[in-house]
C-alpha cells in the first residue's frame, strides 16, 4: 500500500513551486507509506555536463573531499552541491561510466542514485515529513517530477530499497503494488547487461523500461510491453527528461486518480494527494483506465 505523486507543470510561472507542490502531495499520502520516502526533479539542465546524485550514509566524510579526489582519478573538474546525505556532481558527459567506477572505488559505500541532464534523486528512510524537511524539497524547482511513499513488502527498509529508482539517464520510476515475476526477469536483464543493485522488485520494472528503450522502444512503447512482460499488479508513473508517463496493469486493483488543468497534469494514489493544488475544483479528473499508457511532454 505505497502511495505516489506527480506532477508535470504546463505554465511557466509555476515551476518555482514544483517542489512545494509536490512535497505537501508527498506528507499526504504518509500514510499509505511511511517507512521512507523520495522524489525525483527535473530541475535544471546541466548544459554540456551530467549530474549524477549520490548518496552517503557517512556523508561527512564522503562528501569532504569527494569532487577533488573524483577529478583526480577521471581528469577533470567536477563541482559538487550537497543536500544532507545527498550530493548533486557535475562534470562532462563523457565522463559519466568512468566517474561511476571511480566513485565505486574511491567511496565503496557510497550509491549513485541518479545520472542524466536534468534529474536529481533524493530519498531516505524515514516519515515523509522528515525526508522532505532533510533535503528542503520545498524549495526546489522544476519542470516535472514524481514521488512516493513506501510501505515495504518486498524488501528490506533501506535507503537502496526506497523509491525511485533510475536505471537510465534521466529516467526514474515509482511503483505501487508487486511483481510477481521479477527474480526470473532480474536475472534475464542482468545476462542482457543491465545494472540492478537491490532486491526491490520496482528496480527490475524500472531497469525493464531502461532495456527497452535501449532497444530501440519509445517509452509509450516500453509501457504497453510491459503488460504483456511483468506479472503481478502494478501502478507506475514513469519520469523521463521530457515528461512522465502511467500506466496500470489490466486489473488496475491499486488506487490512482488523475487531474489536468491549463497550468499542470497531477496524478496522486488518491485524489486527497491533490487537492491543494491550484485550480483543482476546476480541473479535468478521472482515475485512469486498466491497461492504458498516458503520457505528457514538453
Amino acid at each position: 500500500m505505497c502511495g505516489i505523486v506527480g506532477l508535470f507543470i504546463k505554465d511557466k510561472t509555476l515551476e518555482p513551486r514544483l517542489g512545494e507542490l509536490l512535497t505537501e502531495m508527498l506528507i499526504t499520502m504518509t500514510d499509505r507509506g511511511p517507512d521512507s520516502a523520495g522524489i525525483a526533479i527535473y530541475g535544471n539542465s546541466a548544459g554540456n555536463n551530467i549530474k549524477l546524485t549520490v548518496q552517503s550514509d557517512n556523508a561527512e566524510q564522503d562528501f569532504a573531499t569527494l569532487a577533488a579526489d573524483l577529478g583526480a582519478a577521471i581528469d577533470t573538474v567536477v563541482s559538487l552541491r550537497r543536500r544532507d546525505s545527498h550530493a548533486v556532481l557535475e562534470l562532462p558527459a563523457d565522463k559519466s561510466a568512468a566517474a561511476r567506477q571511480a566513485i565505486a572505488e574511491l567511496r565503496s559505500g557510497m550509491r549513485v542514485m541518479s545520472d542524466g541532464d536534468t534529474i536529481e534523486i533524493y530519498k531516505e528512510v524515514g516519515l515523509p515529513a522528515d525526508v522532505a524537511a532533510r533535503f528542503d524539497l520545498s524549495s526546489m524547482s522544476g519542470t516535472h517530477g514524481i514521488g512516493h511513499t513506501r510501505m515495504a513488502t518486498e524488501s528490506a527498509v533501506t535507503t537502496e530499497g526506497a523509491h525511485p529508482f533510475s536505471t537510465g539517464a534521466d529516467q526514474c520510476l515509482v511503483h505501487n503494488g508487486s511483481l510477481s515475476n521479477h527474480n526470473s526477469l532480474r536475472r534475464k536483464l542482468i545476462r542482457e547487461g543491465m545494472r540492478i543493485e537491490s532486491q526491490n522488485d520496482t528496480e527490475v520494472g524500472a531497469s525493464y523500461l531502461s532495456w527497452k528503450m535501449q532497444n530501440g522502444a519509445s517509452l509509450g512503447e516500453a509501457l504497453e510491453s510491459s503488460l504483456e512482460d511483468l506479472d503481478g499488479f502494478f501502478t507506475f508513473v514513469v519520469g523521463t527528461k521530457d515528461g512522465f508517463g502511467v500506466v496500470r496493469d489490466p486489473i488496475a486493483c491499486k488506487p490512482a486518480v488523475m487531474a489536468e488543468t491549463d497550468q499542470y497534469v497531477a496524478f496522486g494514489s488518491e485524489y486527497r494527494a491533490l487537492v491543494n493544488l491550484p485550480g483543482i475544483e476546476d480541473a479535468k479528473v478521472w482515475e485512469p483506465e486498466p491497461a492504458t499508457v498516458y503520457f505528457w511532454s514538453h
